[in-house]
């Protein structure tokens, strides 16, 4: 096993809140040294998530414990001259740099792709956006709940029916799927620059992968098909693709495709082989001309036995359904223990939620606890050339926190 594929690799991480820093997480993960860059006083704003109304109260920062993993803290006031010279010092050794600033934002600070590309030809600028950088919405600020949930048409499609109130999304919902967008971008920039020895600018935005997200259906509106009336649970037009509900309360789902070959299956296993020739039921449009009445059917038998009844009734038969999970179930999930989706942090019992991705061969960085603002100020001043004096005085006149 090596020490993690991007061991060397220098990450400048100059964004807040989820997406992008999640994507300099996941290359932390495969061994970067990833610097996080705050603003000196309250530092990125997503470590004050946890306290806002509504979200759980705990001892840990768990937000910022997924997103700020691995991570260096150096506090920075890029505001000021002296700041943006400290930044320009690191850029010109990074591999790469992360920024998910609006555009203007960005050429105010100093920090545009044109304005840090000429002190290192072989950086590679990553930067990301709610709406892209280009149109008149381009320094428009987004989070996922609208740029990606809302904007995709996702939360409109999750509704029952039409009647019913738009679902909201949880927070991260969307931001981490882009993070895993935003480091593949990363990463074939540097496969590119493996090839030409030269950086290159990515670029990535939730609206975009909102509506990758949604593709089957926006791809269905953009060729202009008729869509159905959307119809509740109880008026599914697939019986066998449907979710039910056990008799704890618990619920799950059959995502049923060959129909035709998994029907006496899932007869047998749920007890009622009567209804393998029920000639209501025997072939598929049979089943689906009277899927009101099959889902009534299957409510009642669901309702006599408890979801992990029905997960022993169900497992290994080859049908494919799930658990719709709660987040109880996920401290115990031996699957996910087993798999490596939760790790616990270096030194520590407290688990934590690992990147979704593996090579085999290469060790992944044991996750290590999130910095607090400005521990390692010090540490990355030193090596970017600064004595001691030099960071005195940067501390003195509030550039470095």
């Amino acid at each position: 096993m090596d020490d993690g594929i991007f061991k060397g690799l220098k990450v400048l991480d100059c964004a807040s809140f989820i997406a992008a820093p999640a994507a300099a997480t996941v290359l932390s993960d495969f061994g970067a040294d990833v610097i996080k860059i705050e603003p000196p006083g309250a530092g990125d704003p997503y470590r004050n998530l946890p306290n806002l109304p509504g979200y759980p109260r705990s001892e840990h920062n768990y937000a910022w414990m997924i997103e700020s993993r691995n991570k260096r803290s150096l506090a920075l006031d890029l505001a000021k001259p002296e700041g943006k010279e400290v930044l320009r010092k690191l850029v010109a050794e990074a591999d790469v740099f992360i920024t998910n600033f609006p555009p203007q934002v960005r050429a105010r600070l100093g920090i545009a792709y044109a304005d840090l590309a000429p002190l290192n030809a072989r950086l590679i600028y990553a930067s990301f956006t709610g709406y892209g950088e280009r149109g008149e919405e381009a320094n428009k600020p987004g989070f996922d709940s609208n740029a990606w949930w809302a904007r995709s048409g996702m939360m409109d499609l999750v509704r029952a029916d039409e009647d019913t109130t738009p679902a909201r999304s949880v927070a991260g919902m969307g931001d981490h799927p882009c993070a895993m967008a935003l480091y593949g971008a990363i990463v074939t920039a540097l496969y590119k620059r493996e090839r030409s020895g030269k950086g290159s600018e990515v670029k990535s935005n939730l609206m975009a992968n909102g509506v990758w997200s949604s593709s089957v259906l926006a791809q269905a509106k953009l060729v202009g098909a008729q869509f159905q009336p959307r119809m509740p649970r109880e008026r599914a037009l697939n019986a066998v693709a449907n979710h039910y509900r056990c008799r704890d309360g618990r619920w799950l789902i059959l995502s049923l495709l060959n129909e035709e070959k998994q029907w006496p299956t899932l007869t047998r296993c749920l007890g009622r082989e009567d209804l393998t020739d029920d000639p209501r039921f025997a072939t598929t449009p049979d089943r689906h001309a009277r899927s009101v009445e099959l889902i009534a059917i299957f409510d009642e038998i669901f309702a006599t036995r408890d979801l992990a009844d029905w997960r022993k009734a169900l497992d290994g038969s080859g049908l494919v359904f799930g658990v719709v999970g709660i987040l109880d179930d996920i401290p115990n999930d031996q699957q996910m223990i087993d798999n490596d989706v939760l790790v616990p942090f270096e030194n520590n019992t407290i688990m934590t939620i690992n990147s979704p991705i593996w090579v085999e061969g290469s060790a992944k960085t044991r996750p290590r606890l999130p910095p607090a603002l400005g521990e390692h100020s010090d540490d990355v001043l030193r090596s970017a050339g600064y004595d001691d004096a030099a960071i005195s005085a940067l501390r003195t006149s509030g550039v470095v926190g």
